[in-house]
């Protein structure tokens, strides 16, 4: 997936440190950086659609279109993003659907621990259920009023405020429920499994026991 390598909290999603202070190791940026790997996706509105599938309480996959998505109830968070990279944007207004929106819509069945979150080309991050289900975490679709633009992840990226922000991929497409935790593209590239800025949980082998599967 074209990822942005931009893109932490203890189990619970609860973050440690208050707003718009800089994680150790970061440096205040002014502006927003384009940061990716690979190119940047073509929109196509006609053939969009956002799946949940995999461990679902109900067994079943469950779809939205671009308008049906978009349509779903709107709201804004003001939160910072933590690039691994060491930059960081404070105070930002993200406007989109909250995570647990989602979960209400389509819930997990009981024994989901992890989300994958799948976005174009096959990109993948995964997260705790904890993570995705915190009160900030969001699909964004606008930062401060404006509709993101294609090269900022539009139509669609995932927001975690407390997690690095590779954690939150560009160009979302669905979410994978799961019952026991897999890596994703970074996390299986040398990236923490984790990600929390506050604790610069960047590299896979800053990783304690428990914090992830196997390399």
């Amino acid at each position: 997936m074209g990822q942005p390598v931009e893109h932490g909290s203890g189990e619970g999603g609860s973050e440690r440190a208050p707003q718009f202070e800089l994680p150790p190791g970061q440096r205040l940026q002014r502006g927003w950086p384009v940061t990716h790997y690979g190119p940047v996706p073509k929109f196509r509105p006609e053939r969009w659609e956002f799946r949940v599938f995999g461990a679902t309480a109900d067994g079943e996959k469950q779809c939205w279109t671009h308008e049906e998505f978009t349509a779903l109830p709107y709201t804004t968070v003001v939160a910072d993003l933590h690039c691994v990279t060491k930059f960081s944007m404070l105070g930002a207004e993200w406007g989109g659907v909250p995570a647990r929106t989602i979960l209400g819509l389509a819930p997990p069945a009981p024994a989901v621990t992890h989300v994958m979150v799948w976005a174009e080309y096959g990109f993948s991050s995964n997260l705790r259920l904890s993570d995705f289900a915190a009160d900030r975490t969001l699909f964004a679709t606008h930062k401060d009023g404006e509709l993101l633009t294609a090269e900022h992840g539009f139509p669609l990226r995932l927001v975690v405020p407390h997690l690095y922000a590779w954690k939150g991929p560009k160009w979302v497409r669905g979410i994978e429920y799961m019952t026991a935790d897999r890596r994703g593209f970074w996390e299986e590239r040398g990236y923490h499994n984790i990600g929390d800025p506050w604790r610069e949980q960047r590299y896979s082998y800053q990783e304690e026991p428990g914090e992830g599967p196997e390399l």
